[in-house]
């Protein structure tokens, strides 16, 4: 006896017009595409663990739409959006993008490209070295019911590419990761959950890392907050990183008096003058080696990075202004 035929109630696939999601690459798409969950998705497509550092970031004349980091060789990684056909104009902002930059990956994204278009950025990855990467990425939005999602197509990408990245896969399954890295790694777990559960804290969710390092946003393009680890010297570091601009370290400077009175605290001022970037931080002693003790260093992270989002970003912001 024949059993019954099971019904499915299938939906139609449809493709949904970019601009009635988005009308405004700056002010909607960006800031979308900004968030860690959505980078994520843009990772996957091309096989890069993305953490976005800054949002129209200046880079020669223009401003990139956003900046991140590859999490595996700490190399930069520029993104610029178009919700239209490709362009010309955007094409040449690339080739600004990577003369200003060193050891750099630039992704285009946009909602159609040109064949010219795509030859170019295949032309650059065939004649460009290793330390640069050319990305064209196409997305569209689809509907399926009354749910959508974005989807990322790979247009372009290096020669050996997948060769590239499998080599990369097979290295850190070969070697593994640390038990220094997987101990941080549960060490940041318990400090994002107890960061969960207070509700109220300005700290942004971020996954965490096998890394020595956890960072949060403070609001601000080309800043951030962060947690440290330096499991060689036993110290744990809560500290504002400031990215490519020593103008802002030298406008907080001139305010270090009220600062440190603010957060109670003698900072270390860290211009680093032979580096891009610029740091503002607060130490103590202490290591993982006791995970009994990991709760009071979780609670001490939480307190002087909540100090110091609340004091650092009003004043970052006022910059920016």
């Amino acid at each position: 006896m024949l059993s019954p035929m099971k019904k499915f109630d299938l939906k139609k696939i449809e493709k949904v017009e970019i601009r009635n999601i988005w009308e405004n690459e700056g002010t909607e798409f960006t800031p979308w595409l900004a968030k860690e969950e959505n980078i994520e998705l843009l990772g996957s497509a091309i096989g890069i663990d993305l953490v976005v550092e800054a949002q129209e970031k200046v880079v020669g004349p223009f401003r990139a739409d956003i900046l991140c980091k590859d999490e595996a060789n700490g190399n930069w990684v520029l993104i610029e959006n178009q919700l239209e056909k490709t362009d010309h104009k955007h094409l040449g902002q690339l080739l600004t993008y990577a003369t200003g930059l060193n050891a750099v990956t630039i992704i285009w994204v946009a909602a159609k490209f040109n064949e010219e278009h795509r030859a170019a950025l295949d032309w650059l990855n065939k004649i460009t070295g290793e330390d640069y990467n050319f990305f064209g990425v196409q997305i569209e939005v689809l509907k399926i019911g009354e749910s959508m999602a974005p989807k990322f197509d790979l247009i372009s990408k290096p020669n050996n590419w997948s060769k590239r990245v499998s080599s990369a896969a097979q290295k850190i399954q070969r070697e593994g990761v640390g038990e220094t890295a997987l101990t941080q790694l549960a060490f940041w777990d318990k400090l994002v959950k107890k960061i969960d559960e207070k509700k109220d804290s300005p700290l942004s969710k971020r996954k965490p890392r096998p890394q020595h390092w956890h960072t949060f946003a403070i609001g601000v393009s080309g800043a951030h907050i962060g947690a440290v680890i330096n499991s060689k010297q036993d110290r744990m570091v809560s500290e504002l990183y400031i990215m490519n601009d020593k103008s802002i370290f030298e406008n907080l400077e001139k305010q270090k008096d009220s600062i440190e009175k603010e957060l109670g605290e003698k900072l270390d001022w860290q211009l680093l003058p032979s580096r891009a970037a610029s740091r503002i931080k607060l130490a103590k002693s202490g290591s993982l080696d006791n995970e009994k003790e990991w709760d009071n260093h979780a609670e001490w992270f939480i307190e002087k990075l909540e100090k110091f989002y609340f004091t650092f970003s009003k004043r970052l912001k006022n910059l920016e202004d």
